[in-house]
C-alpha cells in the first residue's frame, strides 16, 4: 500500500550544462524571476506522495543552490547530496545517501513538469520496481548500424521519448546500480531493462522540455505563462 511507502524526490542539477552554451549551470537561469531549479522545487515540494527531497549538485555550486532553497517556503526537508561526474553517479551518490522505499528522480532543468504525472509514477510503483514518463515520438525512428545504413523501422505507436520524472523501487535500483556499474546508460530505466524488470511509461506532454539550450528559456517562459 502506496500511504506505508516512503518517497523522496531526487533532483539533478550537476551536470556541465555544454550544449546550454552560456558557460553556466542552466538550472540556476531566471524565469519570471525564479530560477529553473525553483520550479521543479516546487512541483515537488507541493505534491502528496513526496515525503522529502534531495538535490545532486556539484560541490562549487552547493552555495548557489542553500540560496535558492532558503530563499523559498519549501514545506518538505531538502537535502543536498554531492553529485558525480556523470548522471549515473550522481543519481548512486543520491539512493546510497536515503533509506525511502520509493526514490523518484527528475531533471532539474525540466520546470514544467505537472502535478499529474509525479502522481502516477508513484502510483503505479504498486505494480511495477520501474515507471516513467514519455510522450510518443511524432516522427518516424530508423535504427542504423555503425556505418549509418537503417537496419530497421520502428513503429510510431511503440516508439517512445523518455523524460522525468522516473520513479523506482529505491532497494530494486541500488541492486541495479551496484551490478550494472560498468554499464554505459543514458537512464536509470535502462538498469532495470537490462535485468529484464518490466518498466512501465507514463504519457506526459510536450510542454516537459528539458531546458538544453538557451533558447528553451523561452520557450519554457511561454508554456509557464
Amino acid at each position: 500500500m502506496l500511504d506505508t511507502k516512503t518517497v523522496t524526490a531526487i533532483i539533478l542539477v550537476a551536470g556541465n550544462s555544454t550544449r546550454f552554451g552560456q558557460n553556466r549551470n542552466k538550472n540556476f537561469e531566471e524565469i519570471n524571476r525564479k530560477s529553473v531549479l525553483y520550479y521543479s522545487l516546487k512541483a515537488f515540494d507541493e505534491n502528496k506522495y513526496i515525503d522529502n527531497i534531495v538535490i545532486a549538485v556539484k560541490k562549487e555550486e552547493i552555495s548557489k543552490v542553500k540560496t535558492i532553497i532558503e530563499q523559498e517556503n519549501f514545506t518538505k526537508n531538502v537535502k543536498i547530496v554531492i553529485g558525480g561526474s556523470s548522471r549515473k553517479e550522481s543519481v548512486y551518490n543520491c539512493i546510497k545517501d536515503v533509506n525511502s522505499d520509493i526514490v523518484i528522480i527528475h531533471d532539474g532543468a525540466r520546470p514544467i513538469i505537472k502535478q499529474e504525472y509525479i502522481s502516477k509514477c508513484v502510483e503505479n510503483m504498486e505494480k511495477f520496481k520501474g515507471v516513467a514518463v514519455g510522450v510518443k515520438s511524432k516522427d518516424t525512428i530508423k535504427i542504423t548500424d555503425e556505418n549509418n545504413i537503417v537496419i530497421n523501422t520502428t513503429k510510431r505507436d511503440n516508439t517512445w521519448i523518455i523524460q522525468t520524472p522516473q520513479c523506482f523501487n529505491r532497494k530494486v535500483l541500488l541492486k541495479m546500480h551496484d551490478k550494472y556499474k560498468n554499464e554505459d546508460v543514458t537512464d536509470d530505466c535502462e538498469l532495470l531493462e537490462i535485468d529484464n524488470y518490466k518498466v512501465k511509461i507514463i504519457e506526459g506532454d510536450y510542454t516537459n522540455i528539458k531546458i538544453t539550450t538557451y533558447e528553451d528559456l523561452n520557450i519554457a517562459k511561454e508554456f509557464l505563462k
